[in-house]
């Protein structure tokens, strides 16, 4: 029988695997120099965490949630996305007490039942950026800036910064009845979920891309008229910072994010390279969500990288020449062990090594290795062995050496 991958899910093979390990290894790095950790989060969490911390009336937990029943009849998850993982974490082990604000990071799949489409797939990979226990605006224009940055050492050119603030719960109450207001006599224009959210959800109409929907919205009213006192000066302040910083923004009156738990800042760092789906990174304030969970009163930030289509931006434009390779070609059986020895003696120096296994000749063993994308073969017979010497051929040149392992070395480390 054939087995084919499932639909909407993908592998993820060389050579593309050394562009995600390039892409990940510097936003890491940049992570950790404002001073993120890491932390490991499970895949499967209670079904409840999300419904509590996405909301139910939400496209994710309505319709797009990986949901079973474990053999114990509990109702479990695939995470949909990381934030709320990443909340029961900080309470459940007491990060709490560290000092404010905590930073954190985490890297893994994520799943949805999606229409798979392109920068849209059912399993799909996130970087989450999470900052716990400060509220300051001064705080959401440095996560902003960072974003940047992040972006910005990858390579990645063509950006959006959109930012918004969606209120609070003192002031969203008088814009959703604005917002239904505006809506009521065009509910018939609407396409099939909008018209349900105009009852359950109505700040996710602003989020639909329905053409018709998206029409409609540009005439709504813009929830930055309707902030409370405390939500107007935060955006102003935070609008004041990212200028001071020097960052390019635009102010879009119409993004709200996908779920419940955000609060005053919305942000998205889009492209005009990718089509609809154009965000490659997004996220917001989340201040009440900690203390929805048990926890106390705890302000909160974050934001999501979405790595497929960061690396479909990126692939032709970043270096994917393969790491240094050695293959040692051996003759007799006799030089086997000795060969592997060698072999161990150069990863030493972080450089991949390879042995031939089996009996195979040197011509074979030689087109191996120029397969494999080897930059030099070194030849080890039973002339070698009792001469306590090697001989190396450089693939790309043609040229042929002979000596000690310690000069091929010597010599590998000049090159780099």
């Amino acid at each position: 029988m054939k087995y084919n991958r499932l639909k909407g899910f993908c592998d993820i093979i060389p050579p593309d695997i050394h562009i995600w390990h390039t892409v990940e290894q510097i936003i890491i790095d940049k992570l950790k120099q404002y001073g993120y950790e890491e932390m490991r989060l499970p895949i499967v969490e209670s079904t409840d965490l999300f419904y509590r911390g996405i909301g139910e009336g939400t496209d994710i937990v309505e319709k797009e949630m990986y949901t079973f029943n474990d053999r114990a009849g509990r109702s479990l998850t695939l995470r949909p996305e990381g934030t709320a993982s990443a909340v029961r974490a900080y309470l459940e082990n007491q990060l709490f007490n560290r000092p404010a604000p905590q930073r954190f990071f985490y890297y893994g799949p994520m799943f949805r039942y999606e229409r798979p489409q392109k920068g849209r797939l059912r399993q799909f990979y996130q970087i989450g950026v999470e900052a716990f226990g400060i509220g300051a605006s001064s705080l959401d224009a440095e996560m902003l800036f960072m974003a940047r940055s992040i972006l910005d050492a990858i390579g990645l050119d063509s950006l959006t910064t959109e930012i918004n603030s969606i209120g609070c719960s003192a002031c969203r109450p008088n814009f959703i009845k604005l917002l239904k207001d505006y809506y009521r006599d065009k509910l018939d224009k609407l396409c099939a979920d909008c018209k349900r959210r105009y009852d359950k959800n109505p700040l996710r109409i602003l989020d639909c891309k329905v053409p018709n929907c998206v029409e409609l919205k540009n005439e709504a009213p813009a929830i930055r008229h309707c902030l409370c006192q405390d939500c107007k000066g935060h955006f102003e302040m935070l609008i004041r910072y990212i200028e001071e910083y020097g960052l390019s923004f635009q102010i879009n009156d119409r993004l709200v994010r996908g779920f419940d738990y955000y609060t005053k800042t919305a942000f998205e760092i889009t492209t005009d390279k990718l089509g609809a789906q154009n965000a490659v990174l997004a996220g917001g304030r989340y201040d009440y969500l900690v203390e929805q969970f048990g926890g106390t009163n705890t302000p909160a930030i974050g934001f999501a990288i979405g790595m497929e289509r960061i690396v479909d931006l990126i692939k032709d434009r970043i270096n994917m020449s393969n790491p240094l390779r050695i293959f040692i070609c051996h003759l007799g059986d006799e030089t086997f062990i000795h060969a592997q020895k060698i072999a161990d003696e150069i990863r030493r120096y972080n450089i991949v090594a390879e042995t031939n296994h089996g009996s195979t000749s040197l011509k074979n063993q030689i087109r191996r290795a120029d397969r494999l994308g080897a930059r030099y073969v070194l030849i080890l017979g039973s002339d070698e062995l009792k001469a306590n010497k090697i001989k190396w051929k450089d693939l790309q040149t043609g040229s042929q050496y002979e000596g000690a392992l310690d000069e091929f070395v010597r010599h590998l480390c000049i090159e780099r």
